[in-house]
């Protein structure tokens, strides 16, 4: 056995739906523990479509008191053309993330951030902070960068404790082509013990694109989901396997829920 390698990981076979460019770190930490990683990207992010509007509101950055940035994804694609249009973020903006992936990927890139919340990744848990408060951002204008679409529940939230709130929608998410076939494979020789997945987007992409016979599959695959809507939805879409619920979205929180997953069944296996 290899040095680190978790005995209840070895040969189970984890579907990785994360984007392409964002599934390498899945992926090797859980081949690192003996696993399987299977990846099948159910999401595709791709640019805005009216780019003038994100650059209009890059412009005038100066004008806002906080930026709040929803994902790793917001992150890439705002601040990149941030970068690109003014080199850099305005002095005195204040930096808020919603989850600590998001925090790590403005750390990485040199922004210091203000605001994070200490345990969950949602919109919940970064309201529920003191500095998201009436009497913090009452009067204060607000953009959230994030991408098209989405939950409405921060920016209403805001505007009703008194905040001017605006939108940079820095990308847009589509259903990515993919090899389907492949994945029915791996169903087909019982290859697959657990699929994970960071959004509902993502899992009714792979709902979508796995067809009939890869649905009569799906439903009865243990699922590793991100926070309680997934959870619904998978109820939603008729999953009847486990869904397990992870503590955030970053490549960490999900390993560990993979191996609590693996190890519960271990422990029922010896029973």
């Amino acid at each position: 056995m290899a040095a680190g390698e978790a005995v209840g990981l070895r040969g189970l076979g984890v579907v990785v739906t994360r984007p392409a460019h964002q599934a390498h770190g899945l992926i090797e930490a859980l081949a690192a523990r003996g696993a399987r990683p299977i990846a099948f990207p159910a999401l595709e992010i791709v640019p805005p479509r009216d780019l003038a509007a994100l650059d209009h509101i890059i412009d005038r950055l100066e004008h806002f008191h906080l930026a709040i940035f929803i994902s790793p994804n917001a992150v890439e694609h705002a601040l990149g053309r941030i970068r690109l249009r003014r080199g850099g973020l305005p002095v005195g903006l204040q930096v808020a993330a919603v989850g600590r992936g998001s925090a790590r990927e403005l750390r990485r890139l040199g922004v210091t951030v203000d605001v994070v919340p200490p345990h969950r990744a949602d919109s919940e848990a970064l309201l529920a902070l003191p500095e998201l408060q009436e009497a913090a951002v009452g009067g204060k204008r607000v953009v959230i960068f994030r991408g098209e679409g989405g939950r409405e529940l921060l920016a209403e939230t805001l505007r009703r404790r008194g905040a001017e709130v605006t939108y940079g929608e820095a990308y847009r998410r589509a259903r990515p082509q993919a090899d389907v076939g492949r994945l029915l494979r791996h169903w087909a020789r019982h290859e697959i013990d657990l699929v994970t997945i960071t959004s509902g987007e993502a899992l009714s992409n792979l709902f979508e694109m796995v067809g009939q016979l890869g649905r009569r599959w799906l439903r009865q695959t243990p699922l590793v989901v991100v926070g309680k809507r997934q959870a619904a939805l998978a109820r939603d879409l008729g999953m009847r396997g486990e869904v397990v619920t992870a503590r955030g979205a970053d490549d960490a929180a999900l390993l560990e829920a993979v191996e609590a997953w693996a190890g519960k069944r271990e422990r029922a296996g010896r029973v």
